[in-house]
Formats: C-alpha cells, sequence, structure tokens
C-alpha cells in the first residue's frame, strides 16, 4: 500500500459494495476523505450504509467513471474479485497512473498505523468482531472496529485511533497484508476448497498468519476447535515467548464455559474467571463461544489499557453483552408476521449451518423450524457434500436451491443443486417422515409453497453467502401484508 493513504484526499473504490470494501470506506470518509466509487447494479445491504453516509457510487463499471472527475484521484482501492484484465476502470486508473491498491493490501497498512488485533477462522468470526466492539464501547476503548454490516447504521465503530480490531479473511491469504499485535482464532477447518483442496493447505495459512505475531503477542484461540488447537499448539512451539489465550467449553484459565444453559430466550453461560453469570440474546452454544472470546479480548486490552478489571466495568461488560442483539446476516431477526418469526443467517459452510440450527432449536422448542439454504460455489459444495446434507438434521422442513456460483472458481465436476437436495433427502427422510426436503431451481419460486405451508408458531430462516435472503424478505412482506389486511379488516366490521 502506498504511503499516499495517509495524504489522500479523494479516494475511489472498485467494487464498493462489498462487506470489507464499504467498511474500510467508512473508515476513511469519517477522516474527511473524499470516496467515492463503483460496482455491480444488483441491491446489497451495504447500498444503505452507503447511501446514509452520503458517499456516491456508480453501479456499472466503465473506463469514463475515472476520467469524468472534477477532482484527481490520489488512490484506486480495488476488490480482490477484479483484477486490470477483468474490470475497465482498473485499467484505466492505470494508464493514467492512478496509484492502485488491492483492498487486502489497503487495510493491511491501515492496521499498521494502530495496535492492531485480527479476528480470523473459517466460523464466527464476524460475530466475535461485532460482539468485541459493542464490548469495547461500552467500556470506553478509544478503538475502530471492522467487521462489516455488524453496527447499527453501518459497517464499523470509530471511537479513536488507539485500536483497531478487524475481521480478517483466509481466502487466498487476503489476511497475510495484515499487522496484527494479537490474532483471536475461532476455527480451522477445511474450506475454500477451490484455493486451499485440502485440510492441510488451510491450517498452513492459519499458521503463516500466526506467524505475523511479534515474539511477546497473544494468541486467543477456540480450545473446542481441534484446528485452532493444533495451530495454537504449533506457534507456541515455533515462538515460545507467546502467549496462549484458551476459551471454550474445554479450555483452561479464566475463560473456559463452566456453565451453559438456555432459559426464556436467553443464552445463560459462566466464565471460570467471572463471578456473575452472562446473558446473551443470541441461541447458540456457538455464541457462548463467540462470547468468550471477545470477553477474552476484551480481558487482554483492559489490562493494557485500564490495569484490569474493576466491579464498575464488569458490569458494564455484563450489560452490554446482554443488549447485544447480533449482527447483519447472522440469526438476523427480519421481524415476525402472522405468528410466523423470520430470520436471515449467512451461514454457508456445515459446521456453521449445523450449530445454528442447533441453536434455534434450542432457544425456540415449540417453534417448526423451516430452512431455506442456497449452497455457495460448486467446489465447496462437492468437497463437502456428505457434511451438507447430515447438517439440517434439526431443520423440520428443508428448502434448497441452485448452487450460487462464483466467478473465482472454475470447476468442471457434476454436482448440482439439485445432487445436494437428492443427498440431503436421502439422509433426513430415512430417519422419520417424508415430505421433509424440497427443490425449488429460483429461491424466489418457492414463495407460492411456501404460502401454503407457513404457519403461525414456526420460524422461517434464509441461509447460505447466495441471494436467497431476497426469498426471506419477500416472504415477510406477504404475511405483513396480510397481517394487516387483517387488520384492517376486523377493524372495518367493528365499525
Amino acid at each position: 500500500m502506498p504511503l499516499i493513504l495517509k495524504t489522500a484526499k479523494n479516494v475511489y473504490f472498485v467494487g464498493i459494495k462489498g462487506t470489507g470494501m464499504c467498511a474500510l470506506a467508512e473508515l476513511l470518509h469519517n477522516r474527511g476523505i473524499r470516496v467515492s466509487g463503483s460496482d455491480r447494479d444488483e441491491v446489497f445491504y451495504t447500498d444503505t450504509i452507503l447511501r446514509e453516509l452520503g458517499i456516491p457510487y456508480y453501479e456499472s463499471f466503465d473506463a469514463s467513471h475515472i476520467g469524468e472527475k472534477d477532482f484527481f484521484l490520489d488512490l484506486v482501492i480495488y476488490s480482490a474479485a477484479y483484477s486490470i484484465d477483468s474490470n475497465a476502470e482498473i485499467a484505466e486508473a492505470k494508464r493514467r497512473g492512478i496509484p492502485l491498491c488491492k483492498y487486502t493490501d489497503a487495510l493491511g497498512a491501515y492496521s499498521a498505523n494502530f495496535d492492531s488485533t485480527g479476528i480470523t477462522g473459517v466460523h464466527g468470526k464476524t460475530t466475535v468482531t461485532a460482539l468485541s466492539g459493542t464490548l469495547l464501547k461500552a467500556l470506553g476503548f478509544p478503538a475502530q472496529v471492522l467487521a462489516g454490516s455488524a453496527f447499527s447504521g453501518g459497517s464499523t465503530l470509530d471511537l479513536g485511533d488507539k485500536y483497531f480490531v478487524a475481521e480478517t479473511c483466509e481466502y487466498r491469504r487476503h489476511f497475510l497484508s495484515f499487522h496484527p499485535r494479537r490474532i483471536v482464532l475461532t476455527s480451522v477447518e477445511s474450506d475454500h476448497q477451490d484455493y486451499y483442496p485440502r485440510y492441510e493447505d488451510i491450517r498452513e495459512a492459519f499458521l503463516e498468519y500466526g506467524r505475523l505475531l511479534p515474539p511477546e503477542a497473544e494468541l486467543i484461540y477456540c480450545a473446542d476447535n481441534p484446528g485452532a488447537s493444533e495451530v495454537a499448539m504449533t506457534l507456541k512451539k515455533e515462538s515460545p515467548g507467546l502467549e496462549l489465550i484458551p476459551y471454550g467449553f474445554n479450555a483452561d484459565g479464566d475463560f473456559k464455559i463452566e456453565s451453559f444453559r438456555v432459559n426464556n430466550e436467553r443464552v445463560q453461560m459462566c466464565l471460570a474467571g467471572f463471578k456473575n453469570e452472562f446473558k446473551i440474546r443470541i441461541p447458540g452454544r456457538h455464541t457462548a463461544q463467540n462470547a468468550a472470546a471477545a470477553i477474552a479480548l476484551c480481558s487482554v486490552l483492559m489490562k493494557k489499557e485500564f490495569g484490569g478489571w474493576n466491579d464498575e466495568r464488569r458490569e458494564r461488560l455484563r450489560r452490554a453483552l446482554e443488549e447485544f442483539s447480533g449482527s447483519k446476516r447472522r440469526s438476523e431477526v427480519l421481524g415476525e408476521a402472522s405468528g410466523i418469526l423470520f430470520m436471515d443467517d449467512y451461514g454457508h459452510h456445515p459446521t456453521a449451518i449445523k450449530t445454528t440450527l442447533e441453536g434455534l432449536k434450542d432457544f425456540y422448542p415449540s417453534r417448526r423450524l423451516i430452512v431455506s439454504f442456497m449452497s455457495h460455489t460448486y467446489t465447496r459444495t462437492s468437497m463437502l457434500l456428505d457434511e451438507f446434507a447430515a447438517s439440517f438434521e434439526k431443520a423440520d422442513r428443508v428448502f434448497l436451491h441452485k448452487i450460487y456460483s462464483s466467478a473465482r472458481e472454475n470447476y468442471s465436476g457434476g454436482v448440482t443443486g439439485r445432487t445436494l437436495f437428492e443427498k440431503t433427502r436421502a439422509v433426513l427422510e430415512s430417519k422419520d417422515n417424508k415430505d421433509r426436503t424440497f427443490y425449488v431451481e429460483e429461491p424466489e419460486d418457492a414463495c407460492e409453497l411456501l404460502e401454503e405451508l407457513l404457519e403461525p408458531g414456526d420460524l422461517f430462516i434464509t441461509m447460505g453467502a447466495g441471494d436467497n435472503w431476497k426469498l426471506g424478505e419477500k416472504m415477510f412482506n406477504i404475511f405483513r401484508d396480510r397481517e394487516l389486511q387483517q387488520k384492517a379488516g376486523a377493524v372495518s366490521g367493528a365499525n
């Protein structure tokens, strides 16, 4: 990343609607930099954030966008999804001699200016980052937090200039541009098979990331995850001065989860190093693990910034944790209509699907659980087909769709969305009743069937990294309008 970022006044983002791109654009915008950009015309949840910030952007890519500005561009930051060969704007910026920087490099350069914590792992990193931000804000830390669309009204928290906490991505080793003073490692499992065909490949990437830590740094890791534990122990052997801080049900020390229960739509847990019980509104044992990770990070920074905990800070921590309402697309409640609860979740790996559905069943034991899932990438679906098929056990009904493809992969195999459906149906319907699994190629074509199927008391959740979230929003609006019409009719009849 060129040093020009420190003096730049006008920065253009190619692919500005991406979760990380939007978040970095927000941070630069908050520092008085004039930010603009471009992306596809497809609607993303980041559209709302950009509009509310007043950041202008084109919904197309065209070389003329680079040349028609009434100001000189100091820097063009581009998403890793695009390149000079595939994007006319990047090519035009290079032709004009405008400095270019990939998003991951820009984020890495930004992180070098602070005491930075990288939160990473195959699962949970967004929620852990969002939880950490919520707790750091309540505790008064001078910190910036980047976690995609995790906070009310934006993608980031901007509370000061000393600490920086960011979600960092393992795909294509993007996190190796980051400058961590410490790392929170949630999980290491096989994923992104188009780039990491074997588990050993992705494990090596996490090891490379850990080797970026200073000799006396902290590695906070989930002791319940075998991959995370393996990486932690390997790094400790290589760097004896590294401080390992485990958390979870199998951890030793202050962040061991000693008790866990669900009561009155709250997760309630106790940590070994804290005398009072914590309550969380978000379902699942994985939520308890994520909360323990965030508390561990806050404890490390609390010792560094304030010398440690006191009773008043512990109480602020407890209150903030219970007030946390989740982040965008992570068990996000869209609303309740006609007695049906509508939710959306980004879970797109079998482990994430399984733990999320188990948590929802514990949290809402009296509700039927109706799931729409759209798998992301042919490679992941093919490599983890059996795991995907077994991950829906807690669902009462499952709707599966076509695979949401990715331009980044080159897949020549025969696995399709229907393949996943057949495999899932064989697993689920061998155990109990028939008609538990449905296949609808295009998600929104499932509306008519869902209108007949959904009943008061149900929970309908869309899951995956595809665009079937649009189905959830559409169904919520249908049942909300139906409810409003019924109420209006009742009032009219009474009059």
